[in-house]
């Protein structure tokens, strides 16, 4: 019997002296390797500015200030996503407006559109399990209502849509380098990346006691700030990124030509390149399936067990959505072990165990 994670990190010796120059460097917080990380960053989505935060929770926390979100607005998000994006919406006094997703689990445009009230002065879209939202629609739609629109890619770095990257498609993004993310700091960490100078000017201040020199503070900030020695580990994963974004797109591939024939596997769509943060089946047997693969070391997760406007936290701040499609699929989905770095023999294994699990039944 294997023991097949859901996950690992690339953890090599690059990494680790990476690490140990920052901490012999004797600067520790937004120093030469933040600045540098902030500018690799931006560079490879490609937009002018990038803005290191301790959190993909704080990036969204310090946009919704920067936009100056408050009481009585309205934003339109996803149900099916994680608790996290929401967060920051309710903290600022906004009301999350919560909608279905489309076959490939992203925010549904056409939700969007009977979603829209007179109070809603925004979208969030969410690039679910690295798979690229459909930007066009949604621009469409924000267009004709003047709404802005964020992204949310903590799942999706390096994702594509129509050859540009995710992250630049829309008035600002939030990303999240958390230990299980496509490219991850080795702890908590995220930014914000945007062509909007204001925004960013906004967020670099915020983030730091709302001060752009040490003694003068212009806003009532935050200690939202990142630190040299994630910084240096980060600039090491970014060079590894597309080389393990492809991993994950391989062992997708077999996956996809080995288990669809048995459960519903993932939807990639038209024009886009997906970079597989996870691989999520559906199939009406979950949970026995689950208990199934556990018996041969086989990891497997929910992402996630409970629709947000489900939430306790939700229900009793807002009224009850009726979302039919979440409700059921959060019932049907399984996250199979997927990273950059999976052997191809242990994604056979993987899919030998599920196969088997159908053919026994």
């Amino acid at each position: 019997m294997k023991a097949v994670p859901l996950s690992r990190v690339h953890l090599t010796d690059e990494v680790r002296a990476a690490a140990v120059a920052a901490l012999n460097s004797g600067r520790y917080i937004l120093a030469r390797e933040c600045s540098a990380f902030e500018r690799e960053l931006a560079e490879y989505v490609g937009v002018r500015h990038c803005v290191l935060v301790s959190s993909c929770t704080a990036a969204f926390l310090l946009l919704h200030h920067a936009m100056e979100l408050g009481p009585g607005d309205e934003v339109i998000v996803p149900s099916h996503t994680a608790f996290p994006t929401v967060e920051s919406l309710i903290h600022v006094g906004a009301k999350p407006v919560f909608v279905e997703v489309d076959d490939t689990y992203c925010i549904d445009p056409a939700a969007i559109v009977e979603a829209v009230t007179p109070r809603t002065v925004g979208i969030i879209a969410v690039h679910l399990y690295g798979q690229a939202a459909d930007m066009d629609r949604i621009a469409a739609v924000a267009r004709t209502r003047r709404l802005w629109v964020l992204e949310d890619c903590a799942q999706a770095i390096g994702a594509r849509y129509d050859s540009r990257r995710v992250g630049g498609l829309a008035d600002a993004s939030a990303f999240s380098f958390y230990p299980s993310k496509n490219l991850t700091v080795l702890g908590d960490g995220g930014c914000i990346m945007t062509n909007d100078d204001r925004i960013a000017e906004q967020v670099r201040m915020l983030r730091d006691h709302g001060r752009r020199s040490k003694f003068t503070h212009e806003l009532v900030g935050f200690n939202l700030r990142f630190n040299e020695i994630q910084a240096a580990i980060g600039r090491v994963m970014l060079r590894h990124l597309d080389e393990l974004n492809a991993g994950r797109r391989r062992i997708a591939a077999r996956y996809g030509a080995r288990l669809s024939r048995v459960v519903a596997t993932p939807i990639e769509r038209p024009g886009a390149e997906c970079v597989y943060h996870m691989y999520v089946v559906r199939t009406p047997d979950r949970d026995a399936l689950a208990t199934h693969l556990k018996t041969y070391g086989v990891e497997t997760g929910i992402h996630y067990p409970v629709a947000n406007h489900q939430q306790p936290a939700i229900t009793a701040r807002f009224d009850h959505a009726q979302l039919p499609r979440t409700e059921t699929l959060v019932n049907e989905i399984l996250s199979l072990p997927i990273y950059g770095e999976l052997p191809l023999e242990d994604a056979d294994y993987v899919a030998d165990r599920v196969i088997a699990f159908f053919e026994s039944r």
